[in-house]
């Protein structure tokens, strides 16, 4: 979607700035993890639930969110926020954004001791781990499916060999993202490939 149609979305939803506000908030609150695991979340809320963004407008946002210096999370929602309503939605994602992590390490910061020699803490953050983990082979599988059903071979070779790379020959995933983003801009800047 256009910065212009999102704008129309906002302009005609009742309570925006109340929904923006309750949305981020959730996802921060939820978001344990990592990047990636923002993925799905926002994927659920803004595509299925509210259909403000579409499936490539979610992974054009946590591209973008992600080549900037910050927490994915964060800036993921400072842009919507801001692609939606300006400077106000802006900053209305972004308080929504750092108050979950901000009570939680307030809390945390007030008995750390306890928190840090409790084993039920512990295994509350393990198992939390593998929810993040479930997660985000979860969006991989989805993803993989879609240029599954494409049928166009640069791109399937592409995930493959970015794959390959990293998890047979440990190449450093930020230069794999450097090639990555070179072979998209070279060669799969055509119609074939939706953009």
């Amino acid at each position: 979607m256009s910065n212009e149609e999102l704008k129309s979305v906002a302009a005609s939803c009742p309570n925006f700035y109340w929904k923006l506000f309750q949305s981020t908030f959730l996802i921060s609150a939820f978001t344990v993890g990592g990047g990636f695991v923002i993925i799905p979340l926002l994927r659920a809320k803004y595509v299925d639930e509210y259909g403000w963004l579409n499936d490539k407008d979610t992974l054009n946002l946590v591209s973008i969110a992600q080549s900037m210096p910050g927490i994915v999370a964060v800036n993921a929602s400072i842009i919507l926020g801001y692609r939606m309503a300006g400077v106000r939605g802006a900053l209305t994602a972004l308080s929504a954004t750092i108050l979950p992590p901000l009570f939680t390490l307030s809390l945390i910061a007030c008995a750390y001791d306890w928190f840090a020699s409790n084993q039920y803490v512990r295994y509350l953050l393990k198992g939390m781990q593998c929810g993040a983990t479930a997660l985000i082979v979860n969006v991989s599988i989805d993803l993989l499916h879609k240029q599954l059903k494409k049928k166009l071979l640069l791109p399937l070779a592409i995930i493959a060999g970015t794959f390959l790379a990293n998890f047979c020959f440990d190449v450093n995933i930020m230069l794999l993202i450097i090639f990555d983003g070179l072979l998209g801009l070279l060669f799969l800047r055509s119609r074939e490939y939706g953009n």
